[in-house]
């Protein structure tokens, strides 16, 4: 049993900002538009491909006056995408023409990565992975298909100590290190599938992380099923003594959540029933989405949420 990337939350700043950032600047879908539930007076946006299949969703609380936060140890310090390798190009024109903060390409285990950074700091990248290409593009959006993202490549993970986190990843999530570069190990859950690699990156005394706008808040793995998730859950209790929350109802997916050893919030989200449980396909992310327990309040929520565009 291995677990790859479901989607990583991070905190950001004013909504419609976000919005057009994510969806007319690097061409992702707005594939679900709903609160935040423990704060619904905040969106919760969640973007991704064309279907918000598990593995390409980036999902946002947009707080318009929070803190900027600070990516230090104990916080996701990089979320990459995956592009076609030959559209590292493409996507360096595309930051210099829409003023992008980015550096230039480099190479980190053998693939072409373009770091870039959104409005509100959150460190960002697109990796050039041979094969992308083969695989089909959104074309909802304002990229062509042939250079559009496809989904996560993997998260890089700020730590005083990997070893660890790492035990985190092989016992508990089932996979494998495949590689170092100088001090960042990296971990592929297998496959060919999205979010495969977390990086770890060993830091030793480094400036704590400070959670706020341009920060991750959390970065959730996927299960199979309810029986998949609590193996985990178990092997996190009684393998290496750690909290594990009950599980949480997000309409979207079942979460349990655990704060690993190197201070990153984790959770583990099952892959059903997916985005389209209480909206068609084809409409993903046109509508305010609210569950049911928050459904009777929909006129007050609405006037207290701001436009997106």
């Amino acid at each position: 049993m291995t677990s790859a990337l479901h989607h990583v939350t991070a905190v950001s700043g004013p909504a419609a900002r976000n919005v057009r950032f994510y969806t007319d600047v690097l061409g992702l879908r707005l594939v679900k538009k709903t609160v935040n539930f423990d704060d619904p007076g905040t969106y919760h946006l969640y973007y991704g491909d064309d279907a918000g299949r598990p593995g390409s969703i980036l999902t946002f609380f947009p707080w318009d006056h929070a803190a900027v936060g600070r990516v230090g140890v104990g916080e996701t310090s990089r979320t990459a995408f995956r592009v076609p390798r030959a559209s590292i190009g493409f996507w360096t024109q595309r930051f210099v023409e829409a003023s992008v903060s980015h550096e230039a390409p480099v190479v980190r285990f053998g693939e072409t990565t373009l770091a870039f950074k959104d409005h509100d700091g959150l460190s960002l990248a697109l990796v050039g992975v041979e094969g992308a290409e083969n695989e089909p593009g959104w074309d909802g959006a304002k990229i062509p298909a042939e250079h559009a993202i496809r989904g996560f490549h993997g998260v890089t993970l700020l730590l005083r100590d990997a070893a660890p986190t790492a035990a985190i990843l092989t016992n508990v999530f089932g996979q494998t290190e495949v590689g170092r570069e100088g001090s960042v190990t990296r971990f592929d859950a297998g496959g060919e599938g999205y979010g495969r690699f977390v990086d770890l990156h060993a830091a030793g005394d480094f400036l704590p992380g400070r959670p706020g706008r341009g920060g991750v808040h959390h970065v959730a793995f996927r299960a199979a099923d309810d029986v998949a998730q609590a193996e985990m859950a178990r092997r996190l209790v009684t393998e290496h003594g750690l909290g594990v929350t009950e599980q949480k109802d997000r309409n979207y997916f079942r979460s349990i959540y655990f704060r690993e050893p190197g201070g990153v919030l984790f959770e583990i989200a099952t892959d059903a029933p997916g985005f389209a449980v209480d909206e068609p396909a084809e409409t993903l992310g046109q509508a305010l989405k609210l569950p049911p327990f928050l459904e009777a309040l929909r006129p007050k929520i609405e006037e207290r949420l701001p436009a997106l565009a």
